[in-house]
């Protein structure tokens, strides 16, 4: 796989509810994360002592977060609205050259900050809410 560019993973959020996915705009870095826990059924009778992981059996999930410029356009008024109404929309997540993420997130951090001789900044994080399909590019 060659180098990507950075910008190229994009995080993108259903404006309407019908499937219209947008670039949350201002975004300078972005990142995703799949968990999943393990449940241990390590037992006496394991060979040799060592832990064994039942698989299949625990949570997953997915984490996302970024940070960037505030810029007051469509996408920031509809990531806070999603925050403060409790609203769990479809996400999107496009990593170049390997896929697309897609299903519902939760807003659960939106942190704003600015210095005297710099640029208003934001950093937000999602939590998934629900299951996720995986599209290959």
């Amino acid at each position: 796989m060659v180098a990507q560019n950075g910008k190229d993973l994009l995080i993108k959020l259903d404006l309407t509810g019908a499937g219209q996915f947008e670039t949350i705009a201002g975004l300078r870095a972005s990142r995703l994360s799949f968990n999943a826990e393990t449940v241990d059924v390590t037992s006496l009778e394991s060979t040799g002592g060592w832990r064994e992981l039942l698989g299949g059996a625990g949570v997953r999930s997915a984490a996302i977060s970024g940070s960037g410029v505030f810029r007051d356009e469509a996408t920031d008024e509809r990531a806070r609205q999603i925050f403060f109404d409790g609203e769990v929309p479809n996400f999107q997540v496009i990593v170049p050259d390997f896929g697309i993420v897609e299903g519902p997130f939760m807003i659960t951090s939106i942190e704003y900050a600015g210095s005297h001789n710099g640029e208003a900044t934001y950093e937000m994080s999602l939590a998934s809410a629900g299951a996720l399909s995986f599209t290959a590019i």
